[in-house]
């Protein structure tokens, strides 16, 4: 609505471009409207292609999934290559072409990026990682979800560089061991919230160590950590007082004796108690759980 006022100005009044551009436009207005609409301002004149070329080199936010379709490998260089004051770079639809030819000049001149989505982007390599550590001492998100190229040399980078973490997404990087976990939560203590599903490697020594490292801990996801046992999940309960929710499904080792300790603090699990666990079975088998009365 916003946009078609200023659209409709009267030419007695001015025209869009006639307002500041750097003062009014590219802070108060375009950054309402969706990028895929902005890039397609950039056809109307030489004028609107000079403003959104502004408008793109001041961006503090860069979500491919905005533009739709997966973004071609030029456009995404041709429109982040001016700008130098990014905060938010979450890449998405991309995973089929983006190396570290096309990433690392983006992270290289962008020193103020404190969140990263690089989730499923299986074309990059250990360097990428290194260079974030190296480019972005703010850094307090980051998502490495599936990307196996991570490995211990490259998280330790990160380690010594970013310690400012808060939250890191390391689900199914099978590359990494306790060894690699505990270096960086021995660094990074001030982190909220860590994934290491989908790793076999992963096991007590790292969940140990994050407890006793990470005191304001408040997510921890395990799913599928094999290794994983209830030693580990009691030394948890006892150092981290503002765990809120904690993933183990799949996580065969881990029993209630352990879990039962959280749980009655208001941990939200994602594995149920072994009543209701049984009473689900026993519906599903035979269909009248619902009509049970147990008196506990």
């Amino acid at each position: 609505a916003r946009w078609h006022l200023m659209m409709s100005l009267t030419p007695s009044r001015g025209c869009l471009l006639d307002l500041p551009w750097e003062d009014i436009l590219v802070p108060h207005i375009l950054c309402h409207l969706p990028l895929q609409q902005l890039l397609s301002l950039q056809r109307v004149s030489k004028s609107f292609q000079s403003l959104i070329q502004l408008y793109l080199a001041n961006m503090r936010c860069f979500d491919s999934s905005q533009i739709g379709p997966p973004i071609p490998r030029a456009a995404f260089v041709n429109l982040l290559k001016d700008n130098e004051v990014l905060q938010q770079l979450v890449l998405q639809n991309c995973s089929d072409w983006l190396t570290d030819r096309e990433l690392l000049p983006i992270i290289g001149q962008n020193h103020h990026l404190h969140q990263i989505q690089l989730k499923g982007c299986a074309q990059l390599s250990r360097h990428a990682l290194v260079a974030i550590s190296l480019s972005c001492p703010n850094l307090r998100h980051l998502s490495l979800a599936h990307c196996e190229w991570v490995d211990s040399l490259s998280l330790r980078s990160l380690a010594d560089h970013c310690k400012a973490l808060e939250a890191v997404d390391l689900t199914a990087c099978r590359q990494l061991k306790d060894e690699a976990i505990c270096y960086l939560v021995q660094k990074c203590s001030r982190l909220k919230s860590l994934s290491l599903a989908v790793n076999a490697n992963v096991g007590d020594m790292a969940v140990e160590e994050i407890a006793k490292c990470c005191p304001e801990l408040e997510h921890l996801d395990l799913t599928g950590c094999l290794r994983v046992k209830n030693d580990s999940i009691r030394v948890l309960a006892e150092y981290c007082p503002k765990l809120r929710s904690l993933k183990v499904k799949h996580c065969h080792n881990v029993a209630e004796s352990s879990l039962s300790i959280l749980r009655s603090r208001g941990v939200e699990l994602d594995v149920e108690p072994p009543l209701q666990r049984a009473l689900v079975l026993l519906q599903d088998v035979v269909g009248f759980a619902p009509f049970i009365n147990l008196q506990i």
